[in-house]
């Protein structure tokens, strides 16, 4: 199993980052689109050529679109997450289909590395993990047609909070922030660390300022140079609303925006008794042991749990009586990702048509009980075997579906199905 293989991929709606790594060697390392250069970022485009079926992805997508060789496809991930439908040549094609293309063709550049047989998993993170994108995203698996034993998918806020669990800790001792400057927005995250729960539960708070276009700035020099006199400035704003009153230990600058030599006074006050550091393939990385956190549990792993706005905050389960004792069964617990929350379980119900469910925070605090009744259930003098299913539908909502299995020859099943909903 050493050399079995775990990939990260980061899909933005500009572009998409391929890290990869193995169990034996669990250090990643990101996929250069040319080969000995730091040029990991593949353009999330299409290009159809003209009148033939033939398609073009990344900077070859641009390159034969420039030399108008064929119809550039853009916005991809947008368009597949409004469930559109592109016209080229006169032919619909569905945007999912497209996307699923675009990734299918930039993961066949892995065969450069190594034989993609040794995939084991493949970890997809993206901005946001709100039903619609997990949708996009098992419609583009259900296309991939993976051979691999593990898919799973994480936001950008986890996939940060991964990659940081994995670096030298004396890195995260104190809060670390994230400044993610990829268009004219600049995404903040800000990674806190309660280090007197067990397990040690992290959080990543979240924030957007508004900013300058990071692709669209003046030719003229000296032009730019006073555009880049304002970012400074508008950076420096930021940075003391980020920091001010916190103590932060270390920062990263990622996004093409901080490419250019702007940063002067905002670098300055940044760098303060604080570490900071310059990349851009972070979210693939932390995306590669996000998965390997999954398939092979380290021990800095099992002593943390990341609650982020897709986890489930709260531990769900049941009391019931097992083996002459009262006991506690647990349906979901709290750290999991929503899309990811699936359980069954049968058990037994004694004259009455109804059970509890028990939701309890990780403080252990405001702990509820949901009632549910099973309307036109028989009341009966023996056991109700039932099938029970919880999921979530969402963030905040659980789902519940139950089935009347009866008991058996002494009593048949009434083939009753009941479906609930309750907020978390």
């Amino acid at each position: 199993m050493k050399d079995r293989i775990i990939v990260g991929y980061d899909l933005g709606p500009a572009s998409a980052q391929i890290s990869y790594c193995t169990y034996e060697n669990q250090i990643p390392e990101t996929l250069a689109v040319i080969p000995g250069t730091e040029k990991y970022s593949i353009p999330t485009m299409l290009c159809k050529r003209n009148n033939v079926n033939q398609w073009f992805f990344g900077d070859d997508a641009v390159r034969h679109a420039n030399q108008g060789d064929g119809t550039l496809v853009t916005d991809i991930v947008e368009k597949a997450l409004a469930g559109e439908q592109i016209e080229i040549d006169g032919t619909e094609f569905d945007a999912v289909a497209l996307l699923t293309l675009f990734i299918k063709r930039s993961l066949s550049k892995l065969s450069a590395v190594f034989n993609g047989e040794r995939v084991e998993g493949i970890m997809f993170t993206c901005k946001n993990l709100d039903t619609d994108m997990v949708e996009v995203l098992k419609g583009v698996v259900s296309g991939l047609g993976l051979k691999t034993k593990y898919v799973c998918f994480q936001s950008h806020a986890e996939s940060f909070y991964q990659y940081m669990l994995h670096e030298p800790e004396e890195l995260w001792v104190r809060d670390v922030l994230l400044f993610d400057y990829s268009s004219d927005i600049m995404k903040v995250y800000r990674m806190e660390c309660n280090r007197r729960t067990t397990p040690i539960v992290s959080f990543i708070e979240e924030a957007e300022f508004s900013f300058f276009a990071c692709h669209d700035f003046p030719e003229e020099d000296y032009l730019k140079e006073k555009v880049f006199e304002q970012m400074d400035s508008r950076f420096l704003s930021v940075l003391e609303e980020c920091c001010e009153g916190r103590l932060i230990s270390t920062a990263y600058l990622i996004g093409d925006g901080f490419a250019e030599s702007w940063m002067k006074n905002s670098l300055q006050y940044l760098c303060r008794g604080r570490r900071v550091f310059q990349g851009n393939n972070m979210y693939s990385k932390g995306a590669c042991h996000g998965m390997m956190e999954r398939i092979i549990p380290s021990k800095i792993g099992k002593q943390h749990v990341f609650l982020g706005a897709e986890k489930l905050k709260s531990n769900i389960g049941m009391k019931v009586f097992r083996q002459g004792k009262d006991s506690y069964l647990a349906l979901l617990d709290a750290g999991i990702s929503w899309h990811e929350a699936n359980n069954e379980v049968e058990f037994h119900l004694l004259g009455e048509n109804y059970f509890d469910i028990t939701i309890t925070p990780l403080n252990g605090r405001d702990v509820q009980v949901i009632r549910v009744t099973l309307e036109g259930l028989p009341i009966r003098k023996t056991p109700t075997r039932l099938y029970l299913n919880i999921s979530m539908t969402d963030e905040s909502k659980v789902k519940l579906y139950v089935e009347d299995l009866g008991f058996g020859e002494i009593e048949p099943s009434g083939y009753q199905k009941w479906t609930e909903y309750f907020e978390v």
